[in-house]
């Protein structure tokens, strides 16, 4: 309940009470008792509240019947995490996406209600497609859907081009994946030394940014910052998001960034792990970046607390930069545990071979050195074999 009225704040909400029932079983009708509905009317007539916020998903018909007995506008969940989509969205792919969800959504709440669709102008939980056609019946909301989809369907397709060109690539790519508000973009800039909005509002980062992070030595990898996860992420989000959200099943390594401060922590971790697993991300390569080490009262809890026994466990604070260098060990530990780093002199004649290190290695540096290039590259030992002639003695390995 804290956390939906969080969320409740960030949609442009005030917050004036929270009710709680313990049921044996939902009620098909109204989800709730009818003894408790009606106290609910009286609640919000007495507060003054106009709008009554559900942590759970409602039915049509739930929501329908609540709203004739409260006398107030109902929302559940879903639809308040949809609104709060709708105010973040800022690209055209992030908007189409949002607004083929909220028409998912809207589409079996439509059916039957008649002038209620005047309903759908601006406020919590209805923004988006209700500003544009307030009366759209079935038939035009689902040809929206449809052209809908297509667009989506073409940026898609732009997307896994790009995707193929990074997979093609001997470049690695990072993702930062976890819960809202777990101080992802604060990790993203300071590693990237980016200035992306950080924003403790959740969901501030919906479109995925990708920014290349350097090494001293000049190893580097990409790393990309993706929108952050919530227990009970609407379906209809996943589905529209399903693209953007590929692009985490793609990275060479994930860093889950979990808020340590958090109290309901280990509840964000399983809503992470959950999401994970069903878009197929669950067996790449996960670090564990416990953050906001800063907040603690005492440090030493880290310890006591025995959160994880593994290597691939790292505690940083974003905001203070503590713990960063560990974690860029960490990374590039799992990036390039099975590369090794190799100094060749090529023949200048011979360009197609200078040409084909770009395929298969990571070239950290080109120069010319009379009748030579030299070359100096990561890669795996046994895609090098055929070139050991070519190397530098005394400079070959890492």
């Amino acid at each position: 309940m804290e956390e939906l009225a969080h969320l409740a704040a960030a949609a442009g909400a005030e917050v004036v009470d929270r009710v709680f029932q313990r049921r044996p079983r939902i009620s098909p009708k109204s989800f709730i008792g009818t003894g408790k509905a009606e106290e609910l009317r009286d609640l919000s007539r007495e507060s003054g509240a106009d709008l009554i916020i559900f942590d759970h998903n409602l039915t049509p018909v739930q929501q329908r019947n609540l709203e004739k007995t409260v006398q107030a506008r109902i929302i559940d969940r879903t639809q308040l995490i949809l609104d709060i989509f709708a105010q973040r969205a800022r690209t055209n792919e992030g908007k189409l996406q949002v607004e083929l969800a909220q028409l998912n959504y809207l589409l079996p709440r439509l059916v039957g209600k008649g002038l209620a669709l005047s309903r759908l102008g601006a406020g919590i939980g209805t923004r988006g497609p209700g500003e544009k056609k307030l009366e759209e019946d079935r038939r035009r909301i689902l040809d929206r859907i449809s052209r809908l989809k297509k667009e989506i369907e073409s940026i898609q397709k732009r997307r896994e081009n790009q995707r193929q060109s990074r997979r093609e690539s001997p470049v690695p790519t990072v993702s930062l994946v976890g819960y809202t508000n777990a101080g992802k973009s604060t990790l993203f800039n300071r590693l990237s030394a980016e200035k992306t909005v950080a924003s403790p509002a959740p969901f501030a980062t919906l479109d995925p940014v990708l920014r290349r992070v350097d090494y001293p030595d000049g190893l580097y990898f990409y790393l990309t910052d993706t929108v952050g996860f919530i227990r009970k992420l609407p379906v209809e989000l996943v589905t529209s998001f399903r693209a953007t959200l590929e692009e985490i099943s793609q990275a060479q390594c994930l860093c889950h960034v979990i808020d340590i401060a958090a109290a309901n922590m280990k509840d964000q971790v399983r809503a992470v792990e959950t999401i994970l697993s069903s878009i197929g991300a669950s067996n790449a390569p996960l670090i564990s970046v416990f953050n906001k080490i800063d907040l603690l009262p005492d440090k030493n809890v880290l310890l006591a607390k025995n959160l994880a026994a593994d290597d691939q466990t790292v505690y940083v604070s974003a905001a203070t930069g503590e713990g960063l260098p560990d974690l860029m060990i960490k990374i590039r530990q799992t990036l390039f545990r099975n590369q090794r780093l190799y100094r060749l002199r090529i023949p200048r004649d011979q360009a197609a071979i200078i040409d084909s290190f770009e395929r298969f290695s990571l070239v950290l540096g080109k120069r010319a050195n009379g009748d030579y290039a030299e070359i100096k590259l990561l890669a795996e030992p046994r895609l090098m074999t055929k070139y050991l002639p070519y190397l530098a003695e005394g400079e070959s390995l890492w």
